[in-house]
């Protein structure tokens, strides 16, 4: 369950996310944050699935880990959320201690498509996808591959984006036993469900 005081940082971390890149000067780089309203459809999604093994392309300061982490607790679960950049994981990583959910997550620093390629077929449950589009093709194979059946792969940006988004949701569309659909939550969610 969430908490009040818990839902007073969250809102305030998305109006201090929505100002900040608001303001940021041209070129510079932004947080990008996912909506307020993407964050509860994910909480909702990780918890009522009871996913376990979470894990996050695309950690920025910790938006998203937040809600994917609140809900892991819940499930006794736990979230590993990949980013290249060290400062973005080092304010995420504050982020979760200021909630207390510093041990509901694991930080990688590392580029998500070695990282996901060192993975050996494992049940993750849950896998959100947040960083840049244009590899999401080549990080596929590694997916579903990891997914287990039943489990759930979510995509930001799916209708902010399209254009960029396409290759993969058309690499998905072409693979045999999953099931997907797109929600106009936020900037768009294109949900894919591993129905096997």
């Amino acid at each position: 369950m969430i908490t009040q005081d818990q839902w007073n940082f969250l809102e305030a971390l998305h109006e201090e996310g929505e100002r900040f890149d608001r303001e940021a000067p041209a070129g510079a780089t932004t947080r990008r944050n996912i909506t307020f309203q993407t964050g509860q459809f994910l909480y909702q999604l990780v918890k009522s699935s009871a996913a376990r093994r979470i894990v996050e392309v695309g950690t920025s300061n910790g938006c998203s880990t937040l809600w994917l982490a609140l809900a892991a607790r819940t499930n006794q679960g736990h979230v590993t959320t990949i980013d290249i950049s060290a400062q973005a994981q080092e304010a995420a990583l504050g982020n979760l201690d200021a909630l207390g959910l510093g041990p509901m997550a694991t930080l990688v620093c590392q580029d998500a498509g070695e990282w996901l390629a060192a993975q050996e077929s494992s049940p993750v449950d849950f896998l959100f996808l947040d960083a840049d589009r244009g590899h999401y093709p080549a990080y596929w194979p590694h997916i579903s591959r990891m997914l287990r059946p039943g489990g759930l792969v979510v995509m930001d940006n799916a209708l902010s984006h399209e254009s960029e988004c396409r290759p993969f949701v058309e690499m998905v569309r072409a693979t045999p036993g999953w099931f997907f659909a797109t929600y106009p939550v936020g900037k768009g969610q294109f949900v894919i469900l591993k129905d096997e």
